[in-house]
């Protein structure tokens, strides 16, 4: 990198090599101390009437005039990109101001080059191995990013050995300030430069890693599962409306199956089949990650099943409506119920995994295979072991220890 006490040079000169007709390219050339590039400057100027010391066509013709007017145009453009560069950042590469006055990061191993591979690859396996949310995820991620390419540097692209670590502090810094987003949101938009730092390092285009060192301040965490006391007033609460009640057992059902959104939109009555032990259970396959789940249906489920038997369209089990809707009218049901937590669908998942199952004494590992994850470090996250649970646990550990160690006073 080169810093901003070092002077830029600008010169210009014939490719002698071409000449055709009396004329030759114009070529130019940028140096910063030792760092030197050179680019066309997409002019012919006459062999015979070129200053090669002054870096000028000799003469006052029509030709002289107008290859020296277009000269100084580049020299003026190429020295007002190095100052605004320097006086953002406090540095410039001869590469740099290059790709800046010619407006495009020219090199082919860029960040945004990558990311749009990457996320035309993505297209394509949609509704195949890879869901539309997620594609829509990274065109807003690459949207963001450029964004923040052209005003923080003033250029189109970036390539790949132009990332450093100031690079990212910039861009957490954009995110947070510039774009008002939450510590959760930055850290969702941080996993997409990373990903594509990490195409860059086994595609060999770089050999270091600029997030080394980086970590984004991480949100507050939260509780993410209804607790039991909650849980009740979710299912004892008429509710008049009968739209929000069909949400709610929607939501309700979700807690005692661990569904996905997803997952329970797609459910088919094909996927609720009696098993040889005379139980009734969710055979499905999950979309996220196409791992098969086998889930035991217990009896506030099966009510729900036979409460809304018929009520769907094209052999689904329940008449569902849009995620997003169904988030906001959560709310208006928390409100109703007395609950101050604000829900969302996805704290049912949580709900099953910590308050059904984990603190009634069913294993993680029994957990994360009726929820479908490929690995049990994936159910830790929604598995929280409840203060309850462990007082449970410590009242029988209590009795069991009550008698066998004495104390000798």
């Amino acid at each position: 990198m080169n810093k901003s006490n070092e002077n830029l040079k600008v010169s210009f000169y014939l490719k002698k090599k071409n000449v055709r007709n009396g004329l030759c390219p114009v070529m130019g050339r940028i140096a910063i101390g030792l760092d030197m590039v050179q680019f066309s400057c997409k002019l012919e100027a006459s062999l015979e009437l070129w200053d090669a010391h002054a870096g000028r066509v000799s003469g006052k013709s029509h030709h002289a005039r107008a290859v020296n007017r277009e000269i100084d145009k580049i020299n003026v453009a190429v020295n007002a990109r190095y100052r605004e560069m320097v006086s953002i950042r406090g540095w410039a590469t001869a590469e740099e101001v290059k790709n800046t006055f010619q407006g495009t990061a020219l090199s082919q191993e860029t960040i945004l080059k990558v990311f749009r591979e990457h996320n035309e690859a993505f297209e394509k396996r949609v509704g195949v191995n890879r869901q539309k949310n997620t594609y829509l995820n990274y065109v807003y991620g690459y949207v963001t990013l450029e964004r923040f390419i052209r005003k923080k540097y003033l250029v189109s692209d970036l390539s790949f050995r132009q990332l450093d670590y100031s690079f990212i502090e910039n861009y957490d810094f954009y995110l947070r300030i510039d774009c008002r987003m939450t510590p959760y949101s930055v850290v969702q938009k941080m996993v997409y430069p990373r990903k594509m730092v990490k195409i860059a390092i086994n595609k060999g285009i770089i050999n270091h890693d600029p997030f080394a060192g980086y970590s984004a301040e991480r949100p507050k965490p939260s509780q993410k599962y209804v607790p039991k006391e909650d849980l009740e007033k979710l299912m004892k609460k008429p509710l008049k409306n009968s739209a929000l009640n069909v949400i709610r057992d929607m939501f309700i059902f979700a807690c005692y199956t661990g569904l996905s959104y997803i997952d329970l939109y797609n459910l088919t009555c094909q996927q609720v089949v009696k098993g040889d032990d005379g139980f009734f259970w969710l055979n499905i396959s999950r979309r996220k990650t196409d791992v098969s789940s086998r889930v035991p249906l217990l009896n506030v489920a099966l009510q729900l099943i036979e409460k809304y038997r018929g009520t769907a369209s094209g052999g689904k089990v329940f008449p569902m409506k849009d995620c997003a809707y169904m988030n906001v009218q959560l709310k208006k049901i928390a409100k109703l119920c007395g609950i101050e937590r604000r829900l969302t669908f996805h704290m049912s998942r949580h709900t099953f995994a910590t308050e059904i199952c984990l603190s009634q004494g069913v294993p993680i590992e029994t957990v994360s295979r009726m929820m479908g994850h490929k690995r049990l470090n994936t159910t830790q996250i929604y598995a929280k072991v409840t203060h309850n649970k462990v007082s449970e646990e410590m009242e029988a550990l209590s009795a069991k220890l009550k008698d066998k160690y004495v104390l000798v006073s």
